[in-house]
């Protein structure tokens, strides 16, 4: 679960939001402590608490002095606010870029997206009648 090629108190930043953004994590929800993922991820506890402390310095994650960390109220929206713009300079802007080089008008591109998009919410049907899971 852990990968090498990036820093591990990011990662374990990551897991956290992944599990606030999934609803795994719902707001005022204990978060394991930083031992916790130290031994379940075998590092480093002091790099656990980086990742934990990262979040809390961004307002996602807060302190109860002797019981742990808690998810912090809103945090679910802050982290999918923040996923959103990243989405859109990660992946819209240079697409409508790419598109434009292209010549891809605005219509010929939301046509695409939505094949894309039809195809996708498909697949989990299709597997799922495959028996796949």
């Amino acid at each position: 679960m852990i990968d090498d090629s990036r820093p591990i108190f990011l990662q374990i930043a990551e897991m956290i939001e992944n599990d606030i953004v999934d609803g795994v994590l719902a707001e005022e929800a204990q978060v394991p402590s930083t031992n916790e993922f130290a031994a379940f991820h075998r590092i480093n506890p002091a790099t656990a608490a980086k990742g934990v402390n990262r979040l809390v310095d961004d307002g996602i994650l807060y302190k109860k002095r002797g019981i742990g960390m808690f998810v912090a109220a809103g945090a679910r929206s802050v982290l999918i606010g923040r996923r959103r713009e990243d989405f859109y300079e990660q992946f819209l802007r240079p697409m409508a870029r790419e598109a434009c080089k292209l010549g891809i008008d605005n219509q010929q591109l939301l046509t695409m997206l939505g094949r894309v998009a039809a195809t996708e919410s498909d697949a989990p049907a299709a597997m799922e009648k495959e028996g796949v899971q």
